[in-house]
């Protein structure tokens, strides 16, 4: 139809992906992002001299991960951190009751024991679940079951309520009751010491990236696409967006025709949460050296409750906390030092004078973020893991949504993006993208800079 084969709205791990496998194709491509960088998501802060990441962190499950694969065909180094997906055990975890107590280890035993046999119960009331129901009744009717003391169960509780918001930033009494179905962790989970924005980076060397290119609005017909971004505008055969969800949900892209019900369904459907991160750098360690988390349980641990200890990324001593869900929209309105003042008090409350005051600190704020609108997606009461692949469209054969919210196996995830990037470009494709040559060619594009 016009100046390119493919346009692609967003530059992130998925718009990169999908770009990079259209341009290897032989395909002219353009990619419009309206920030001044490009990651997206995955933004690796190196200011002070070492990375940190203030969007996504983690690879969840390395086991059987093609994100996993291309990770390591790039030989980008990476540490094993497993407890990433608020597990309750597994690695060294110290925990300190509703009174900030440490727990000792039996009574570390019995907790574990407890919230496992809790969530046997859960999958029950999941599987039996009505539609309507939200994670809150299942997790209620799980607990009622259980047969604990109410002062156990109402641990149990609210380890239950920081699951769901730490895993979809989002309130428990919004998820769906299978809100967290798809949420298995296969292997090691695994974070990256020199930051993981150099994936996109690397992806998206060469690609033609317009930056601080606002998209407003996408105009299809049977003869392809038409992108508006402030006075320029871009025609081609096939556009794929792959700004998050929130964006979409914000509506500061229109679409012309308006998206179809099979598409638009799903987006009014699905959830975006919220979940910002708060790094404090200490001068002094004041925990133990092996631990990979600190955990206040009961009402301790109300609102700040689980400090990972991410020292390893600038060898220095660092925690890394989170405020999701409703909590995180508020925490994000308040200024930085008040929200470090109150970190420090939860931390004192636990460790005591031991704590000293943070050298330095770092705040996400991704729900006022204009480009993201949120965190992350999640099943919102109502919804379901389809509505994330009906999301995907495509739409009139010409208009293709790729990103995290649209892949239904591990949604929020890097992994996600990925993913759903492949399927984006095979559809405009025709045919497979096989993902060692993808990341080979990746290699081979780099010797061949180098020499």
């Amino acid at each position: 139809m016009g100046s390119f084969d493919t346009i692609v709205i967003g530059a992130g791990m998925s718009g990169v992906t999908a770009a990079r496998m259209l341009a290897d194709a032989g395909h002219r491509v353009v990619v419009l992002e309206g920030r001044d960088r490009i990651g997206g998501r995955m933004h690796t802060d190196r200011e002070a001299g070492f990375p940190v990441d203030r969007g996504a962190s983690w690879i969840h499950g390395v086991d059987g991960s093609p994100l996993w694969d291309l990770v390591q065909a790039l030989r980008i180094p990476t540490i094993e951190y497993t407890v990433g997906s608020f597990q309750v055990g597994g690695r060294p975890i110290e925990n300190f009751d509703g009174d900030g107590k440490p727990l000792d280890a039996d009574a570390t035993g019995r907790w574990i024991a407890d919230v496992d046999t809790v969530d046997r119960l859960l999958v029950e009331e999941i599987a039996s679940s009505s539609p309507g129901d939200t994670y809150l009744d299942v997790t209620e009717r799980a607990l009622d079951r259980s047969g604990l003391t109410p002062e156990r169960i109402d641990d149990i509780r609210e380890f239950f309520r920081h699951r769901v918001e730490e895993q979809c930033g989002a309130w428990i009494g919004d998820l769906d009751a299978h809100g967290l179905d798809e949420d298995a962790i296969d292997g090691d989970e695994v974070i990256f010491p020199h930051g993981y924005d150099e994936l996109p980076g690397r992806i998206s060397a060469g690609l033609d990236i317009r930056l601080e290119t606002t998209v407003t609005k996408v105009v299809r017909s049977k003869d392809g696409i038409v992108v508006h971004a402030g006075d320029a505008t871009f025609t081609a055969d096939q556009c794929v967006v792959t700004v998050p969800l929130g964006v979409l949900k914000a509506g500061t892209i229109a679409f012309e025709p308006p998206l179809p019900d099979p598409v638009a369904g799903p987006l009014s459907r699905l959830g975006m949460g919220v979940f910002n991160k708060i790094f404090l750098q200490f001068d002094e360690r004041f925990w133990n050296e092996d631990s990979y988390v600190l955990r206040a349980l009961g009402e301790a641990g109300e609102h700040w409750h689980s400090w990972y200890d991410v020292s390893a990324v600038s060898g220095l001593p660092t925690l890394l906390t989170f405020a999701a869900g409703p909590f995180g929209r508020r925490m994000q309105d308040l200024p930085d030092e008040e929200v470090v003042a109150d970190v420090v008090r939860s931390l004192r409350a636990l460790y005591g004078a031991a704590v000293g005051e943070p050298r330095a600190h770092w705040i996400t704020h991704w729900g006022d973020d204009e480009f993201s609108n949120g965190s992350y997606s999640h099943l919102a009461l109502g919804s379901t893991h389809h509505d994330h692949d009906d999301l995907a469209g495509p739409v009139d054969g010409v208009l293709h949504f790729a990103g995290e919210a649209t892949w239904g196996d591990e949604p929020a995830t890097v992994g996600a993006a990925y993913y759903s990037a492949r399927r984006a470009a095979e559809r405009i494709l025709g045919r497979a993208v096989d993902l060692d040559d993808f990341a080979a060619r990746i290699i081979e594009r780099e010797q061949t800079e180098a020499r």
